[in-house]
């Protein structure tokens, strides 16, 4: 590939398929994600990497050598892996005495990092401990918020953005009632983040709609949050920005109501009722002696003379 006046030319056709799949699309791929670990890491931070991995299959990428780096302190590193490796979420772990089993979340916006959180690991249970059977490769969770938090702190918001973005999956058009396999449940409370993992499994009920019993299958997290880094009102909106040809078209007299029912408002001309097709009784039929002519209407009639 070459370059000229800031513009990258393909060479050869297989530069010119990778530059058309990183070219900007209407409807984007799937979500990336790249995990990788900082210089000094624990056997906790290393395990729960390996765990978080395999919800993310196969949309991931696991970085099994260390980096050396500090992502609140300078994010280049980061955003050179991002353009490399075509990823907008990643995920760090580290482990210091200052910040013990230590995880950052963090997305990006045009290779750029646009927030991070770090959370600190107080508890953990992996995968592995969980003797049961897990779920296929590449299920799409179902995703639950549990928390006040979640709705009225700003900063709790936007981590309910992030874990959205880091853990939904592909955006499907319809699921079937069997793939609904894989629970996420996150709860805020007393400043502590609870990540539980769920299997869904459907019983006979005895009728159409079948019961559901969640059983846990890990991994499990007890988060703390720590730092945060979150982008600006106006950098934030630029990342939410659609293209207009992604905009629903607004469409004229159509409204809904709270329950998202539709209604139409429908222009028609002015009827005359006279010409209206009534049902035909026989009660309502015309009788002989009531009819009039219609050229001597309004006169009086005339009264018969009785000869004495």
């Amino acid at each position: 590939m070459s370059k000229l006046d800031g513009i990258v030319k393909p060479k050869t056709k297989r530069s010119k398929r990778f530059l058309e799949s990183r070219a900007p699309k209407l409807i984007e791929d799937v979500k990336s994600t790249m995990i990788m670990k900082g210089g000094n890491t624990s056997q906790t931070v290393t395990t729960a990497l390996k765990d978080i991995y395999s919800l993310k299959k196969p949309n991931a990428v696991l970085y099994k050598k260390k980096n050396i780096t500090r992502p609140f302190e300078d994010s280049t590193s980061l955003e050179f892996f991002s353009k490399k490796t075509d990823c907008s979420l990643f995920l760090f772990g580290s482990h210091n005495k200052k910040r013990p089993n230590n995880f950052i979340f963090g997305r990006l916006f045009d290779f750029h990092v646009l927030d991070m959180f770090e959370l600190g690991i107080e508890k953990f249970i992996s995968l592995s401990e969980f003797k049961i059977s897990k779920f296929p490769e590449g299920t799409k969770p179902m995703l639950i918020f549990a928390g006040d938090d979640f709705d009225t702190d700003n900063v709790y918001k936007r981590l309910k953005s992030l874990l959205i973005d880091f853990f939904r999956g592909p955006t499907v058009s319809a699921v079937r009632l069997a793939g609904l396999e894989h629970v996420l449940h996150f709860t805020a409370l007393e400043g502590k983040i609870y990540l539980r993992s769920y299997r869904c499994l459907l019983k006979k009920s005895g009728c159409r709609t079948p019961r559901i019993e969640l059983e846990e299958i890990g991994p499990s997290f007890d988060f703390v949050m720590r730092r945060t880094h979150l982008a600006s009102d106006d950098l934030y909106k630029l990342a939410h920005k659609q293209p207009k040809a992604l905009k629903p078209k607004k469409k004229k007299n159509i409204s809904h109501d709270t329950f998202g029912t539709t209604f139409g408002r429908v222009h028609m001309q002015k009827q005359d009722l006279s010409k209206l097709q009534t049902r035909k009784m026989k009660g309502l039929r015309k009788r002989k002696g009531e009819v009039v002519d219609e050229g001597h209407e309004g006169q009086e009639p005339k009264v018969a003379k009785v000869e004495s």
